[in-house]
């Protein structure tokens, strides 16, 4: 059974270039595992730089997600180069395409698909359409809270969740704007919870956490089940 991965552009790009040694973390524990993967990455830093910039310079959101999307796919594009023959050398453009990939390499990379739509709900999509029953949140955040760790440093931390509890909190954060979301945003949450998808969130910091909510052992972080 494949899993799915959302890597964050935080983990990729955490200062608007590529982070050599998590690209090398995430590669040696994806080389070792024995599934198959499907990963979607996101746009980080340099997807909000360039948002931001097109919004500044008269674009809509809408205009402002298209350009972050490319973002996103430049992180697929390292990502594959740090992975090497056991990924499908191309970004996919549609899930359906990473689906058809997935059956002849063990690693199929995409980034963004359409404006509107999160990584975070592509990584969803992607999850019900190649049939993964679980996905791995891989971003600077170790965990699931209910308030911004970063700015909170009282914020809840959460080992299990349910659905709906993730949901509820997911509503309280999305905004629905490019670069500003809870950590999972609303949608993706939906998603997850139709499917009944086990929801793994751990910090791209620990590969060991990362390794193990692959395989469904205990981590660090938080998980999301039934």
């Amino acid at each position: 059974m494949p899993v799915v991965l959302s890597i964050g552009g935080s983990s990729i790009n955490p200062d608007g270039k590529p982070d050599i040694n998590f690209l090398k973390g995430i590669s040696k524990v994806l080389k070792e595992s024995k599934d198959e993967f499907g990963i979607v990455t996101g746009g980080g830093s340099v997807a909000r730089a360039y948002a931001n910039a097109a919004k500044e310079l008269g674009a809509s959101e809408y205009d402002a997600d298209a350009v972050a999307i490319v973002a996103t796919k430049l992180n697929a594009h390292i990502l594959i180069s740090a992975l090497g023959d056991i990924a499908h050398p191309n970004v996919p453009m549609t899930f359906e395409r990473a689906r058809m990939h997935l059956g002849k390499h063990k690693v199929v990379v995409m980034g963004g698909t359409i404006p509107g739509i999160t990584t975070d709900s592509d990584s969803a999509l992607l999850a019900e359409a190649i049939g993964a029953k679980r996905l791995v949140n891989v971003s600077n955040v170790d965990a699931v809270y209910d308030s911004d760790p970063r700015k909170n440093p009282n914020a809840k931390k959460f080992e299990k969740l349910t659905y709906e509890q993730l949901i509820d909190l997911a509503v309280k954060s999305d905004k629905r704007t490019a670069g500003t979301h809870f950590v999972f945003d609303m949608l993706a949450c939906k998603l997850v919870a139709r499917s009944k998808i086990e929801t793994h969130f751990v910090s791209g910091k620990n590969m060991k956490d990362v390794a193990n909510a692959i395989n469904g052992k205990k981590h660090s972080g938080t998980v999301v089940k039934s």
